[in-house]
Protein backbone atom coordinates (compact mmCIF):
# COMPACT_ATOMS: atom_id res chain seq x y z
CA UNK A 1 0.00 0.00 0.00
CA UNK A 2 1.71 3.53 -1.01
CA UNK A 3 3.04 5.11 1.97
CA UNK A 4 2.30 8.85 2.49
CA UNK A 5 4.84 11.40 4.63
CA UNK A 6 2.81 12.74 7.62
CA UNK A 7 3.47 16.16 7.75
CA UNK A 8 6.91 17.21 8.74
CA UNK A 9 7.01 14.43 11.06
CA UNK A 10 9.44 11.96 9.28
CA UNK A 11 6.69 9.45 9.65
CA UNK A 12 5.46 7.26 7.04
CA UNK A 13 1.56 6.36 6.78
CA UNK A 14 -0.55 3.82 4.96
CA UNK A 15 -3.33 5.70 2.47
CA UNK A 16 -5.63 3.87 4.17
CA UNK A 17 -5.82 4.32 8.18
CA UNK A 18 -7.69 1.96 10.13
CA UNK A 19 -10.56 3.44 12.37
CA UNK A 20 -11.10 2.33 15.14
CA UNK A 21 -14.28 3.65 16.89
CA UNK A 22 -16.63 0.65 16.66
CA UNK A 23 -14.95 -1.42 18.94
CA UNK A 24 -16.12 -1.82 22.28
CA UNK A 25 -20.06 -1.29 20.82
CA UNK A 26 -20.53 -2.71 17.74
CA UNK A 27 -17.90 -4.97 17.54
CA UNK A 28 -16.73 -7.34 19.90
CA UNK A 29 -12.98 -7.94 21.00
CA UNK A 30 -12.22 -11.19 18.82
CA UNK A 31 -14.05 -8.79 16.04
CA UNK A 32 -11.36 -5.65 16.64
CA UNK A 33 -8.00 -8.47 16.21
CA UNK A 34 -9.60 -9.80 12.86
CA UNK A 35 -9.66 -6.44 11.16
CA UNK A 36 -6.70 -5.09 13.16
CA UNK A 37 -4.93 -8.44 11.58
CA UNK A 38 -6.55 -7.95 8.05
CA UNK A 39 -6.09 -4.63 8.21
CA UNK A 40 -2.46 -5.07 8.85
CA UNK A 41 -1.48 -7.64 6.09
CA UNK A 42 -3.01 -5.78 3.89
CA UNK A 43 -0.17 -2.82 4.08
CA UNK A 44 -2.21 -0.58 6.61
CA UNK A 45 0.60 0.57 9.46
CA UNK A 46 -2.01 3.76 10.64
CA UNK A 47 -4.47 3.63 13.14
CA UNK A 48 -6.75 5.61 14.80
CA UNK A 49 -8.47 5.85 18.01
CA UNK A 50 -9.41 8.31 20.92
CA UNK A 51 -10.69 8.01 24.24
CA UNK A 52 -13.68 8.79 23.99
CA UNK A 53 -14.39 5.36 21.90
CA UNK A 54 -16.33 3.88 21.36
CA UNK A 55 -19.22 5.88 19.78
CA UNK A 56 -21.68 6.58 20.09
CA UNK A 57 -19.78 8.05 23.38
CA UNK A 58 -21.48 6.63 27.07
CA UNK A 59 -19.52 6.58 30.49
CA UNK A 60 -20.06 2.65 30.64
CA UNK A 61 -18.14 2.19 27.36
CA UNK A 62 -15.29 5.23 27.22
CA UNK A 63 -11.89 4.01 26.77
CA UNK A 64 -13.02 0.28 25.52
CA UNK A 65 -11.92 0.97 21.98
CA UNK A 66 -8.47 2.01 23.48
CA UNK A 67 -8.28 -1.24 25.55
CA UNK A 68 -8.93 -3.37 22.97
CA UNK A 69 -5.92 -2.22 20.77
CA UNK A 70 -3.90 -2.62 23.57
CA UNK A 71 -4.72 -6.19 24.33
CA UNK A 72 -3.91 -6.72 20.75
CA UNK A 73 -0.53 -5.10 20.51
CA UNK A 74 0.14 -6.83 23.60
CA UNK A 75 -0.91 -10.15 22.09
CA UNK A 76 0.65 -9.40 18.08
CA UNK A 77 3.30 -7.26 19.29
CA UNK A 78 5.15 -4.96 16.10
CA UNK A 79 4.58 -2.09 17.83
CA UNK A 80 7.48 -0.23 16.26
CA UNK A 81 6.06 -1.03 12.92
CA UNK A 82 3.26 1.20 13.49
CA UNK A 83 2.26 4.77 13.54
CA UNK A 84 -0.57 4.76 16.68
CA UNK A 85 -3.23 8.12 16.53
CA UNK A 86 -5.06 8.75 19.51
CA UNK A 87 -6.99 11.83 20.76
CA UNK A 88 -8.06 13.96 23.47
CA UNK A 89 -11.85 14.73 24.48
CA UNK A 90 -13.03 18.65 24.10
CA UNK A 91 -15.70 20.00 25.97
CA UNK A 92 -19.30 19.14 25.89
CA UNK A 93 -19.53 15.65 26.08
CA UNK A 94 -21.45 13.90 28.52
CA UNK A 95 -19.11 10.77 28.63
CA UNK A 96 -16.46 12.52 30.35
CA UNK A 97 -17.87 14.62 32.50
CA UNK A 98 -14.97 15.13 34.59
CA UNK A 99 -13.38 17.16 31.76
CA UNK A 100 -13.26 21.09 31.72
CA UNK A 101 -12.24 20.38 27.56
CA UNK A 102 -9.51 23.23 27.71
CA UNK A 103 -6.68 20.93 26.95
CA UNK A 104 -5.17 22.47 30.37
CA UNK A 105 -1.67 21.23 31.21
CA UNK A 106 -3.39 18.44 33.98
CA UNK A 107 -6.03 16.98 31.93
CA UNK A 108 -3.87 17.05 29.21
CA UNK A 109 -1.38 14.59 31.34
CA UNK A 110 -4.50 12.59 32.91
CA UNK A 111 -5.81 11.97 29.29
CA UNK A 112 -2.12 10.81 27.91
CA UNK A 113 -1.64 8.32 31.33
CA UNK A 114 -4.79 6.98 30.66
CA UNK A 115 -4.58 6.20 26.85
CA UNK A 116 -0.87 4.71 27.50
CA UNK A 117 -2.11 2.56 29.89
CA UNK A 118 -5.11 1.66 28.21
CA UNK A 119 -3.32 1.33 24.57
CA UNK A 120 0.12 -0.54 26.82
CA UNK A 121 2.48 1.05 24.82
CA UNK A 122 4.94 3.69 26.56
CA UNK A 123 4.13 6.63 23.72
CA UNK A 124 1.54 7.66 20.96
CA UNK A 125 2.81 8.31 17.67
CA UNK A 126 0.32 11.20 16.61
CA UNK A 127 -1.45 12.79 19.67
CA UNK A 128 -4.64 14.95 18.77
CA UNK A 129 -6.68 17.46 19.86
CA UNK A 130 -10.18 16.04 19.30
CA UNK A 131 -11.99 19.33 18.72
CA UNK A 132 -11.52 22.97 19.51
CA UNK A 133 -12.00 24.37 23.01
CA UNK A 134 -13.35 27.25 21.84
CA UNK A 135 -16.79 28.47 19.86
CA UNK A 136 -16.04 27.30 16.72
CA UNK A 137 -18.04 25.44 13.55
CA UNK A 138 -17.58 21.65 14.06
CA UNK A 139 -19.42 17.83 13.83
CA UNK A 140 -21.87 20.05 10.78
CA UNK A 141 -22.76 23.06 12.38
CA UNK A 142 -23.58 26.11 9.93
CA UNK A 143 -22.95 29.91 10.74
CA UNK A 144 -20.35 30.83 13.02
CA UNK A 145 -21.45 31.05 16.85
CA UNK A 146 -18.71 33.06 18.13
CA UNK A 147 -19.54 36.31 19.80
CA UNK A 148 -17.32 39.52 19.82
CA UNK A 149 -16.87 39.68 23.61
CA UNK A 150 -15.48 36.16 23.88
CA UNK A 151 -12.02 36.74 25.06
CA UNK A 152 -8.82 35.76 22.62
CA UNK A 153 -8.43 31.97 22.64
CA UNK A 154 -4.25 32.09 21.79
CA UNK A 155 -2.96 32.28 25.18
CA UNK A 156 -4.99 29.10 25.84
CA UNK A 157 -3.72 27.63 22.59
CA UNK A 158 -0.58 28.55 23.30
CA UNK A 159 -0.59 26.60 27.11
CA UNK A 160 -1.60 23.48 25.10
CA UNK A 161 1.06 24.07 22.85
CA UNK A 162 3.57 24.31 25.67
CA UNK A 163 1.88 21.56 27.88
CA UNK A 164 2.22 19.39 24.82
CA UNK A 165 5.91 19.81 24.58
CA UNK A 166 5.99 18.87 27.83
CA UNK A 167 4.28 15.88 26.50
CA UNK A 168 7.03 15.18 24.04
CA UNK A 169 9.77 15.93 26.06
CA UNK A 170 8.32 12.96 28.51
CA UNK A 171 8.79 10.54 25.37
CA UNK A 172 4.75 9.78 26.13
CA UNK A 173 4.07 11.30 22.68
CA UNK A 174 5.87 12.12 19.24
CA UNK A 175 3.35 14.30 17.02
CA UNK A 176 0.35 16.56 17.57
CA UNK A 177 -2.13 16.99 15.15
CA UNK A 178 -5.94 18.44 15.43
CA UNK A 179 -9.49 17.23 14.58
CA UNK A 180 -12.66 18.79 13.42
CA UNK A 181 -10.42 22.11 13.45
CA UNK A 182 -11.16 25.23 11.15
CA UNK A 183 -8.46 27.24 9.11
CA UNK A 184 -8.23 30.01 11.85
CA UNK A 185 -7.59 27.40 14.76
CA UNK A 186 -5.31 25.23 12.01
CA UNK A 187 -2.88 28.60 11.36
CA UNK A 188 -3.59 29.88 14.73
CA UNK A 189 -1.81 26.62 16.15
CA UNK A 190 0.91 26.77 13.40
CA UNK A 191 1.82 30.72 14.24
CA UNK A 192 1.77 30.03 17.75
CA UNK A 193 4.42 26.94 17.07
CA UNK A 194 6.39 29.59 15.18
CA UNK A 195 6.98 32.57 17.12
CA UNK A 196 7.50 30.16 20.29
CA UNK A 197 9.34 27.11 18.78
CA UNK A 198 6.32 25.06 20.26
CA UNK A 199 5.37 21.66 18.41
CA UNK A 200 3.99 21.76 14.68
CA UNK A 201 0.86 20.21 14.19
CA UNK A 202 1.39 17.11 11.32
CA UNK A 203 -2.23 16.83 10.55
CA UNK A 204 -6.09 17.91 10.14
CA UNK A 205 -8.79 15.18 11.09
CA UNK A 206 -11.47 16.49 9.57
CA UNK A 207 -14.75 15.19 7.85
CA UNK A 208 -14.62 14.89 3.93
CA UNK A 209 -16.17 12.68 1.34
CA UNK A 210 -18.22 13.22 -1.48
CA UNK A 211 -21.61 14.79 0.62
CA UNK A 212 -19.23 16.86 2.27
CA UNK A 213 -16.27 18.45 0.64
CA UNK A 214 -16.11 21.67 2.74
CA UNK A 215 -12.60 21.24 3.81
CA UNK A 216 -12.07 22.21 0.06
CA UNK A 217 -13.09 25.51 0.67
CA UNK A 218 -10.19 26.84 2.98
CA UNK A 219 -8.19 24.12 4.85
CA UNK A 220 -7.39 22.54 1.96
CA UNK A 221 -4.71 25.33 0.30
CA UNK A 222 -3.75 25.28 4.43
CA UNK A 223 -2.62 21.58 4.17
CA UNK A 224 -1.11 21.63 0.98
CA UNK A 225 0.85 25.16 1.49
CA UNK A 226 1.32 24.48 5.15
CA UNK A 227 2.15 20.80 4.99
CA UNK A 228 -0.47 19.92 7.56
CA UNK A 229 -2.32 16.64 4.98
CA UNK A 230 -5.73 15.79 5.72
CA UNK A 231 -6.75 12.32 7.88
CA UNK A 232 -10.36 11.98 6.00
CA UNK A 233 -13.06 10.66 8.53
CA UNK A 234 -15.92 9.63 7.56
CA UNK A 235 -15.07 9.39 3.80
CA UNK A 236 -18.30 6.88 3.16
CA UNK A 237 -20.37 9.11 5.14
CA UNK A 238 -21.04 6.65 8.05
CA UNK A 239 -21.95 4.01 5.12
CA UNK A 240 -24.44 6.31 3.55
CA UNK A 241 -22.69 6.10 0.34
CA UNK A 242 -22.19 2.48 -0.22
CA UNK A 243 -26.19 3.23 -1.13
CA UNK A 244 -27.47 0.65 1.48
CA UNK A 245 -29.62 2.83 3.17
CA UNK A 246 -31.56 4.08 -0.44
CA UNK A 247 -35.38 3.09 -0.58
CA UNK A 248 -35.26 3.43 3.31
CA UNK A 249 -33.47 -0.01 3.69
CA UNK A 250 -32.32 -0.29 7.27
CA UNK A 251 -29.94 -2.83 7.14
CA UNK A 252 -29.94 -5.07 10.29
CA UNK A 253 -26.69 -4.34 12.62
CA UNK A 254 -26.18 -1.51 10.63
CA UNK A 255 -25.12 1.79 12.70
CA UNK A 256 -27.74 4.06 11.03
CA UNK A 257 -29.94 1.49 12.08
CA UNK A 258 -28.78 0.61 15.60
CA UNK A 259 -27.91 4.55 16.46
CA UNK A 260 -31.08 7.23 14.54
CA UNK A 261 -29.70 9.55 16.25
CA UNK A 262 -27.14 9.38 13.98
CA UNK A 263 -28.75 11.80 10.88
CA UNK A 264 -25.65 13.78 9.54
CA UNK A 265 -26.15 12.18 6.04
CA UNK A 266 -29.21 10.70 5.94
CA UNK A 267 -31.49 13.64 5.15
CA UNK A 268 -33.21 14.46 1.86
CA UNK A 269 -30.49 16.12 0.07
CA UNK A 270 -27.96 13.90 1.15
CA UNK A 271 -29.73 10.70 -0.31
CA UNK A 272 -30.71 12.90 -3.38
CA UNK A 273 -26.91 13.12 -3.67
CA UNK A 274 -26.13 9.55 -2.89
CA UNK A 275 -28.26 8.61 -5.51
CA UNK A 276 -26.68 9.94 -7.81
CA UNK A 277 -23.05 9.04 -6.69
CA UNK A 278 -24.30 5.59 -6.53
CA UNK A 279 -25.56 5.39 -9.96
CA UNK A 280 -22.46 6.90 -11.39
CA UNK A 281 -20.49 3.66 -10.16
CA UNK A 282 -23.09 1.44 -11.46
CA UNK A 283 -22.62 2.93 -15.18
CA UNK A 284 -19.13 2.29 -14.59
CA UNK A 285 -19.48 -1.19 -13.21
CA UNK A 286 -17.80 0.19 -10.05
CA UNK A 287 -18.55 -0.78 -6.22
CA UNK A 288 -19.56 2.90 -4.56
CA UNK A 289 -18.33 1.73 -1.63
CA UNK A 290 -14.80 1.60 -3.35
CA UNK A 291 -15.74 4.82 -5.93
CA UNK A 292 -16.02 7.32 -2.92
CA UNK A 293 -13.18 5.82 -0.91
CA UNK A 294 -10.58 6.53 -4.32
CA UNK A 295 -11.87 9.75 -4.70
CA UNK A 296 -10.97 10.92 -1.14
CA UNK A 297 -7.84 9.06 -1.33
CA UNK A 298 -6.70 10.56 -4.61
CA UNK A 299 -7.30 14.10 -3.34
CA UNK A 300 -3.73 16.04 -3.14
CA UNK A 301 -4.58 17.28 -0.12
CA UNK A 302 -5.04 14.06 1.71
CA UNK A 303 -2.50 12.19 4.15
CA UNK A 304 -4.33 9.11 4.82
CA UNK A 305 -8.25 8.17 4.33
CA UNK A 306 -9.79 6.46 7.49
CA UNK A 307 -11.99 3.19 6.96
CA UNK A 308 -14.25 2.20 9.82
CA UNK A 309 -16.09 -0.93 9.22
CA UNK A 310 -18.21 -3.74 11.30
CA UNK A 311 -17.47 -6.70 9.07
CA UNK A 312 -14.45 -8.04 7.32
CA UNK A 313 -16.47 -8.45 4.32
CA UNK A 314 -16.67 -4.42 4.18
CA UNK A 315 -13.04 -4.23 5.16
CA UNK A 316 -12.07 -6.28 2.13
CA UNK A 317 -14.36 -4.24 0.02
CA UNK A 318 -13.00 -0.86 1.44
CA UNK A 319 -8.85 -2.14 1.19
CA UNK A 320 -9.43 -2.96 -2.20
CA UNK A 321 -9.87 1.05 -2.87
CA UNK A 322 -6.72 1.39 -2.90
CA UNK A 323 -5.99 -0.39 -5.88
CA UNK A 324 -9.00 1.52 -7.84
CA UNK A 325 -7.79 4.31 -10.12
CA UNK A 326 -11.08 6.50 -11.17
CA UNK A 327 -11.22 7.38 -15.37
CA UNK A 328 -11.28 11.29 -16.33
CA UNK A 329 -15.14 10.15 -17.56
CA UNK A 330 -16.26 9.37 -13.63
CA UNK A 331 -14.19 12.18 -11.95
CA UNK A 332 -16.11 14.74 -14.51
CA UNK A 333 -19.64 12.91 -13.72
CA UNK A 334 -18.99 13.50 -9.67
CA UNK A 335 -17.99 16.99 -10.49
CA UNK A 336 -21.08 17.59 -12.20
CA UNK A 337 -23.32 16.18 -9.36
CA UNK A 338 -21.20 18.14 -7.32
CA UNK A 339 -21.74 21.09 -8.87
CA UNK A 340 -25.71 20.42 -9.01
CA UNK A 341 -25.88 19.67 -5.26
CA UNK A 342 -22.33 20.97 -3.25
CA UNK A 343 -21.79 20.02 -0.12
CA UNK A 344 -25.61 18.50 0.83
CA UNK A 345 -24.60 17.32 4.20
CA UNK A 346 -21.85 19.70 5.74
Amino acid sequence: MEQRPLGDSGLSVSALCLGTMTFGKQNTQADAFAQLDRAVAAGINFIDTAEMYPVPAEKQTQGETERMIGEWLKARGGRDDLVLATKIAGPGLGSMPHRTGDFNPKELNEAVDASLQRLQTDTIDLYQLHWPARQSNFFGRLGFTGSPKEPDPRPQMLATLEALQSLIDAGKIRYVGLSNESAWGTMSFLQLAAEHNLPRMVSVQNPYSLLNRSYEVGLAEVSQRENVGLLAYSPLAFGVLSGKYLDNDAPAGARLTLFEQFQRYSREPGVAATREYVNIAKRHGLDPSQMALAWVTSRPFVTSNIIGVTTLEQLEINLASDQLTLSDAVIEEIEAVHAAQSNPCP
